[in-house]
């Protein structure tokens, strides 16, 4: 499983894909990150000092940073997961690998960790900006390790169901659009529930952003964490289903 794993998040990086997602996010959010920097300090920290409002540095620009994030992810995991299958069953090496003796959980989880260790780089190198500000400012650590916490779990969801998809299809950039649909309309339900009066506690809970907010928010619930716990076991648990059968076959 480990060589599996290795050989995976080794070959995210001899492709150009990986790398330019890696930059485009850095780019999208540093710009971001730049502006509500210079925002806060020439608007809204005059006005947060005159008030005397307990709200800081954390409050306006981190939760706009880490909620761009989670947005922008519903793209760049997909793209990201839609080889893990559809490309080995396109060049026929999946049929080699199922014959390896290993088993389909072992083969799952292993390309599940490789996609696991390219979202830490990526959060990695997200978590630089937010603690360059502690050159010059105080930070709310906890809710930080919040929101870090948080984004880690929303792209490990995010990458089981990718994987899920992934293994149904042999075309990469189909499993890659399927991915990002299913993905947004997980993403659509929580606007869904929250357009009415009475917001709708079911979408609100069948939504990902809705769980990732308190997270973003600094507001670590033991039901948030049971969700996406639930959802990848779920997600990963159907691909070793898929791999069983077709192996059965």
């Amino acid at each position: 499983m480990l060589n599996i794993s290795i050989s995976e998040f080794l070959r995210f990086f001899r492709t150009p894909m990986p790398w330019f997602l890696l930059a485009a996010v850095q780019f999208i959010l540093a710009y971001l990150f730049l502006a509500r920097v210079e925002d806060y300090i020439s608007n809204i920290q005059p006005q947060i000092i005159a008030s005397q409002s307990a709200y800081g540095v954390t409050d306006i620009v981190l939760t706009q940073v880490f909620s761009l994030a989670g947005i922008l992810m519903l793209v760049v995991i997909p793209l990201l997961t839609m080889r893990s299958f559809a490309e080995e069953r396109q060049h026929h090496t999946l049929t080699l690998l199922r014959a390896a003796p290993l088993s389909a959980t072992q083969i799952v989880l292993g390309k599940y960790l490789a996609l696991e260790l390219f979202i830490i780089c990526l959060i990695a190198l997200l978590s630089l900006m937010p603690l360059s500000l502690l050159a010059g400012t105080s930070l709310d650590l906890g809710q930080l390790f919040s929101a870090i916490s948080g984004l880690f779990l929303l792209l490990s969801s995010f990458a089981a169901m990718g994987l899920f998809i992934s293994a149904l299809t042999k075309q990469a950039m189909m499993a890659a659009l399927a991915g990002f649909v299913c993905l947004l309309i997980l993403g659509l339900l929580h606007f869904a529930g929250t357009r009415t009066d009475q917001p709708s506690e079911l979408l609100l809970y069948l939504s990902h952003f809705s769980h990732y907010a308190s997270f973003v928010n600094g507001i670590i619930d033991s039901r948030d964490v049971a969700y996406y716990l639930l959802f990848i076991g779920f997600f990963l648990l159907l691909t070793i289903r898929k791999l069983d059968n077709e192996r059965l076959k």
